[in-house]
């Protein structure tokens, strides 16, 4: 840990893209602020309530890695620095109730499937609303308060086949994650995601058996419920050729298995092969090559940059060519795009009021572009931007590349395409 720690030469070069420091200008809220009190934890200094609080504001955005010119490696420092939190702070009665039960829900599709049916009663009879101008959330729970907002309207869900044939000659055959709010709160867009990819030629296997990737729990520091979930995907996974991921965190948790599984002789080779396997959807494309014929869909759209495709995983260009790939379809850049939209997996829930600050920022810069549509490639951002959007009074349709792609590839005129959104 300190030889990761000795490589930041505290250079500042972090701190105009850390959204902490960008918010409250705290020099222990940032990267090297933070990788300081590691420092010093590494030294023997014990774990202070201070301390953890400054680790907890961080998003694990990972816009320091991308922006430091030392290569610091800010997000394997993280990750292990919340796994020894989760050891040895103790936090209160309140605090760990309420990551006990985020963490037994979220990673679980069957248990998130559950509350559908109450939530769309809660929806469709306008209580949702009564609510919210009641403000009685807020004062009971602010992370309670965030959840409601958050929560997307819904209709029914299909689920998809385990095998979804390639339309024409085939190409490739390739294992498709469902992912967990994906599954349950955006099935449009795993809907989308396997019409591309038959389209393009794919064979598509969806394993009826596979549950969480792990991502929530990796990127919050519990390590071995992580593992856990990683062996499983891995069983599920590792006979195809290629896995095909559509959210951002869920794929840059499965391209972390290699190392997540490293000391385990029994898994490393298998979390390694399936690693190297792992492709977010728009990558995947781009590698493949496109085939389907696109039609003109005339929109204009906003793209957001997912933290964890863009500085995790480095993937900007892929989904940036896929659009513009669309005749008639032109793309605009959103203004701070480096900076976090502050849904970072459960940080609107655990860090509620940062994350509004955030989100309020991003809304602005969002709504600067002048954009009809705005895209994203991963469900938590969607739900903290359109929230944020919709309490500056602000509304605006919302779709995943993959839904972009698909109404082109099906030949969806603009008109019935936005009146979906």
């Amino acid at each position: 840990m300190l030889g990761l720690i000795n490589d930041c030469v505290h250079c500042g070069f972090c701190l105009p893209s850390c959204p902490t420091y960008v918010l409250w200008g705290e020099e222990m809220d940032s990267p090297r602020g933070r990788i300081h009190l590691m420092k010093q934890h590494a030294e023997g200094e014990p774990l202070s309530g201070a301390m953890v609080e400054h680790f907890d504001r961080c998003l694990g955005c990972m816009a320091c890695v991308t922006a430091c010119p030392s290569g610091v490696q800010y997000d394997r420092l993280i990750e292990a620095t919340r796994a020894e939190v989760e050891q040895e702070h103790p936090r209160t009665r309140r605090e760990r109730a309420l990551r006990e039960a985020v963490f037994a829900l979220f990673p679980y599709p069957r248990r998130l499937r559950m509350l559908r049916g109450p939530l769309r009663a809660y929806q469709r009879t306008g209580i949702d609303r009564l609510v919210r101008r009641s403000g009685l959330l807020e004062r009971i729970s602010p992370t309670l308060a965030a959840m409601e907002r958050l929560a997307p309207p819904l209709g029914k869900a299909k689920r998809l086949p385990e095998r979804i044939s390639a339309h024409g000659e085939r190409r490739a055959t390739v294992g498709m994650l469902t992912g967990c709010v994906q599954r349950e709160f955006f099935p449009g867009v795993n809907e989308a995601t396997a019409r591309v990819l038959a389209l393009e030629g794919c064979e598509v296997l969806v394993p009826k058996a596979q549950g969480c990737c792990g991502a929530l729990s990796l990127h919050s520091g519990r390590e071995e419920e992580a593992q856990a979930f990683a062996r499983r995907a891995i069983e599920e996974f590792e006979h195809v050729d290629a896995i095909v991921v559509n959210a951002a965190g869920c794929g840059s948790a499965m391209k972390e298995y290699e190392k997540l599984l490293a000391g385990d002789p029994e898994w490393a080779g298998r979390a390694a092969a399936v690693s190297a396997k792992t492709r977010d959807l728009a990558e995947y494309l781009e590698e493949l090559g496109p085939r389907a014929v696109r039609h003109p869909l005339l929109v204009t759209v906003a793209y957001h940059d997912a933290c964890h495709l863009a500085h995790a995983q480095g993937i900007r260009a892929q989904p940036r060519a896929l659009l513009r790939g669309i005749p008639g379809l032109t793309v605009k850049e959103v203004m701070e795009a480096d900076v976090c939209c502050g849904s970072a997996g459960t940080y609107n829930l655990m860090q509620p009021e940062a994350a509004r600050e955030l989100g309020d920022r991003k809304a602005a810069n969002v709504t600067a572009t002048e954009a009809e549509l705005l895209v994203a490639a991963n469900p938590g951002c969607t739900l903290q931007i359109t929230t944020a959007m919709s309490a500056r009074g602000e509304q605006i349709a919302v779709a995943h590349t993959a839904e972009v792609l698909d109404a082109s590839l099906r030949g969806v005129g603009r008109d019935a395409f936005l009146a979906g959104r």
